[in-house]
């Protein structure tokens, strides 16, 4: 368990985890950014174990990379977890992986071609009544309830 106090360390080891985590999957730190809702620069700061950053720009953080952040008897306890099955969420997402996915960018020609998580909630969200749901794969499914988890976007049951 590590201390709470700003001054006593726990931010740069805060940070550290999350630098660590984010390398063992293989993300940048734009993308990584860009999935948690905060600016590069703020996703720099909490690497860097700046005390001053907003405990929410954390939380979101934590939360993109499968990590859970708790507090007990004022500290704070940071065991990195594996990624439950509602907590995953890719930050490249690839049409080939996708079949309803692909099939909503019909436009887009080549299968090798990456959304960002917020582009493929827009799609999935614009064009769902084209979407037969008792056919999707377990993996789309899931994938689409993660989406809709982490943007909070109405939606129908998946």
């Amino acid at each position: 368990m590590l201390p709470a106090t700003p001054t006593d360390g726990t931010a740069p080891e805060l940070g550290q985890a999350l630098r660590q985590r984010r390398k063992a999957l293989g993300i940048n730190i734009t993308a990584a950014a860009e999935a948690a809702r905060i600016s590069r620069v703020t996703w720099h700061r909490l690497e860097k174990g700046e005390p001053t950053v907003a405990l929410g720009s954390l939380l979101s953080a934590a939360q993109v990379l499968g990590l859970r952040v708790r507090i007990e008897d004022g500290r704070i306890v940071e065991p990195p977890t594996a990624p439950t099955l509602g907590d995953w969420l890719p930050l490249h997402i690839r049409l080939s992986d996708y079949p309803a996915l692909r099939a909503l960018a019909w436009q887009v020609g080549n299968d090798a071609v990456t959304f960002t998580p917020r582009e493929a909630f827009g799609l999935y969200q614009r064009n769902w009544r084209h979407v037969d749901a008792s056919a999707l794969l377990e993996s789309e499914a899931t994938l689409i309830r993660a989406l809709k988890d982490l943007f909070d976007g109405e939606w129908p049951d998946v």
